[in-house]
């Protein structure tokens, strides 16, 4: 897996990755509110792995990198 995002990529995934955990962790009501708190849960689940990689799944099939390269 070849690191296909920025620091700065990664640091907002990383942020995103905690408020999403706790949202969707946090107490929800009903069955609805349940499943709604497992999927948010687990979008910050791939948000804090992309983050701790510096892989994305989805910019490798877009071919998009933001990470620096010099040349």
């Amino acid at each position: 897996m070849e690191r296909n995002e920025g620091t700065v990529d990664r640091i907002i995934r990383a942020v995103l990755a905690v408020i999403f955990l706790v949202a969707g962790l946090g107490p929800l009501q009903g069955l609805q509110g349940a499943v709604l708190g497992i999927i948010v849960a687990v979008v910050g689940l791939i948000l804090a792995f992309t983050a701790a990689t510096g892989f994305c799944l989805i910019y490798k099939l877009l071919g998009i990198s933001t990470t620096r390269t010099c040349k």
